[in-house]
Order: C-alpha cells, then structure tokens, then sequence
C-alpha cells in the first residue's frame, strides 16, 4: 500500500471544524503551489479544516529534485484511500483537489463513502484530444460533487461540457473565461484573483450546503 504518513500532511484550519477538506495536487505542481496555497487559506478562513497531501511520485519529487510521471492509477488511487482512512473514513470528509488530485478524488468518493467531492478545474479529456473522455465514472457518481471549471478550459470547456452525460449528483460552477488555472484573458474585464475567489466561495457554500452549517 502506498502509506503517506501524518507528517507529510498540510493542514489548515481549526482542528474541531465542522468539515475537513481533503485535497490532492495536480500532475505538475506540488501541493503547496500557490494555487494550492490560495485554496487552502480562502477555504479555512472560512471555517473549514483544509488537509493536503502529495502523490508518492510528487513526494519523491520534492525529496531528491528530480521530476518524474505521476505514478500509475492503482497507485494514485490507493494513495487517496489511504489518506480518507487516516482521517477517519469518509462520513465527514470532503474529497477532492487540483485537476488530476480532483480526478482520483472523483473515482473513489463513492467506494469511500465521502460526504462530498470539490473539483478544482476537472481533466474532462487530454488538451486537443477531446475524442478521450475520463468521464465514464462520472455518469453514475452517486456521490454529491461540485466542479469548479474554466468556460474555456482545454481540458473541458462549457461547449464541450454540454454534451456529456453526467450523474445528476453533479454540479458545475462555470468561471467565466477560465482556463484550466481559471486565469481569464488579458482585458476580458475578469481576473485570475477573481476567479479563484469565487470558485472558493462556492466550494465553501456547496460544503455548507452538505453540513448545514454557515462560513465566514
């Protein structure tokens, strides 16, 4: 089993938050990316517990320097499930993270019985290769999940968006002219800061709505 052990977590937020936040990185950067970072703090001002962890290969990335692959799924997947059972299992925990940590999130939200599931910008298909979808788990999701997603992110957009067929347990909060970092184009009138700020505000009041309970 891939162990990652308690220590090579971050956490933020209060230790007794009504909700704990578990999220998982993207292929390329680490878990404290500034991307991560800006989540982690918008999310626990508001109230939530925000844990974070890395993939092995990410791991060994910041231990000797060296890049590498993202490790193969049954790896990435067992990876997460060992991280929901140190938290305690899934009744109240959040899954979910940045694109590819979000993805993995997303295929075993429902085998870990995890209250919800918060994607950060979700790799519907590869860039220019719209023909390989990853969605064939999402169309019987069971688990309620929310993805946070770009209007032009080329890993999905909300044309191409449109025509899947996902569990209705799915939302999607679109970011209008969002890339895949939900940065919008230079004088669009939108911000990346912007942007990101409202896709935390929305993950806060979807984990409210899961909770009952209000964030600052």
């Amino acid at each position: 089993m891939a162990q990652i052990a308690r220590t090579d977590y971050r956490v933020d937020g209060p230790e007794d938050a009504a909700a704990t936040i578990a999220l998982a990185h993207g292929a390329g950067a680490p878990m404290d990316s500034p991307f991560m970072n800006r989540v982690a703090a918008g999310l626990s001002e508001r109230g939530f517990r925000v844990v974070r962890f890395e993939f092995p290969y990410m791991a060994r990335r910041r231990e000797g320097g060296k890049r590498g692959a993202p490790d193969r799924p049954p790896v990435l997947l067992e990876s997460w499930k060992d991280v929901v059972a140190s938290l305690g299992g899934g009744a109240r925990l959040i899954v979910g993270g940045k694109s590819l940590g979000g993805r993995i999130a997303s295929m075993i939200a429902d085998e870990v019985g995890a209250r919800g599931l918060v994607c950060f910008g979700y790799p519907f298909h590869p860039p220019g290769d719209p023909s390989r979808l990853r969605t064939e788990h999402l169309e019987t999701l069971a688990t309620p999940a929310l993805i946070l997603q770009g209007t032009r992110d080329a890993f999905g957009n909300r044309e191409d968006v449109a025509g899947y067929r996902l569990s209705p347990a799915i939302r999607i909060h679109w970011l209008e002219g969002g890339d895949h970092s939900f940065k919008p184009p230079s004088g669009s009138g939108r911000t990346e800061k912007q942007n990101v700020e409202e896709a935390i505000g929305a993950a806060a009041d979807f984990v409210d709505g899961l909770f009952g309970t209000r964030s600052g």
